[in-house]
């Protein structure tokens, strides 16, 4: 279901509240939610599958046991029209439409896909951030100048927070041509609004706090506050958010490269892409599509509970 922009709006902001602070005993934020998060079940499960997943991605491509653009079947003269071999004891996940041995290429095509994540969520939050911030800053430490800077930046961020985001970012990939560059930019944009509202309702939230009216009082620069004590202090939301993102972003890009507008060099293997040209061999081989599937909803769950996880245990109201 679809939020409203208004929900969407609510939804942003309420994570807004996970400013980091000490509590009475003078236990740090982090210190108390590592503890949390060690006890969490879904946590535990979540950094399994997201180690597992990391390490994979980043070592597995040096041990698969063929080349991901080696058409073995085709040499072999196994694959044939309407005839694709399954697994053997040599080909673990059998072989693809072009005799290419399915097992490596999920294998290589993990650090494709951990790489579209982790991209498009840094360009997500560093667009996100720069505008969050300075809207933050101005609002809660500029005067009626701040306010209406503020305001303007926000109405930007709400016009694109009320677009439907898969629809943003095939509006977005369709425009700059279908490649894995334009994948990474059209995700990444699609998270800014949410990083950059949650950033600047942090940031306001502590340029009330005691130690930002005892800076000024003393006479630091506000910009000198803003950069060294509010946004350090404002950044546990936004982290959390990053976490979650990099689920979304995981299946945003599959989708995109579902539609055809990924990288259009379909031997560079990618989930999303193994996803799209596996649906004219669903009636031969079906596994082709289903372990590319598996495989992204496994990842996107794992980054999705350890996200969730993460804030929980650093909401204040949920704090012992």
């Amino acid at each position: 279901m679809t939020l409203s922009p208004g929900k969407k709006r609510e939804k942003i902001d309420r994570l807004s509240e996970l400013a980091a602070r000490d509590d009475e005993r003078g236990v740090s934020l982090w210190q108390e939610a590592f503890r949390r998060l060690r006890g969490n079940p879904a946590a535990i499960v979540g950094a399994v599958i997201l180690a597992l997943f990391v390490l994979v991605a980043v070592v597995g491509p040096f041990l698969v046991p063929y080349a991901a653009t080696d058409t073995i079947g085709i040499r072999e003269g196994l694959i044939k029209p309407g005839v694709i071999p399954g697994p053997n004891g040599d080909h673990w996940f059998g072989y693809d439409h072009q005799g290419r041995d399915e097992f490596s290429r999920m294998i290589v095509g993990a650090r494709q896909t951990l790489l579209v994540g982790v991209v498009s969520t840094l360009i997500g939050l560093a667009i996100g951030a720069l505008i969050g911030g300075v809207s933050g800053a101005a609002a809660g430490l500029g005067g009626r100048w701040g306010r209406w800077i503020d305001t303007t930046l926000m109405r930007f961020i709400d016009m694109l927070l009320a677009m439907p985001s898969l629809l943003l970012a095939v509006s977005i990939a369709a425009l700059l041509g279908a490649s894995l560059t334009t994948v990474m930019i059209a995700v990444g944009v699609v998270s800014v609004p949410v990083f950059a509202r949650l950033l600047r309702g942090s940031m306001i939230s502590q340029a009330n706090s005691d130690y930002v009216l005892a800076a000024t009082s003393l006479g630091v620069k506000k910009s000198k506050i803003a950069l060294t004590h509010v946004v350090p202090n404002s950044l546990a939301p936004v982290i959390v958010q990053a976490t979650l993102t990099l689920a979304t972003a995981i299946i945003e890009a599959a989708a995109l490269s579902f539609l055809g507008l990924g990288n259009p060099d379909t031997a560079v293997p990618e989930w999303g892409v193994m996803l799209a040209d596996a649906q004219q061999y669903l009636g031969i081989r079906p596994s082709l599509a289903i372990y590319p599937a598996v495989a992204i909803i496994i990842t996107a769950l794992g980054f999705t509970l350890l996200g969730e996880a993460m804030r929980e245990a650093l909401d204040p109201k949920l704090r012992k």
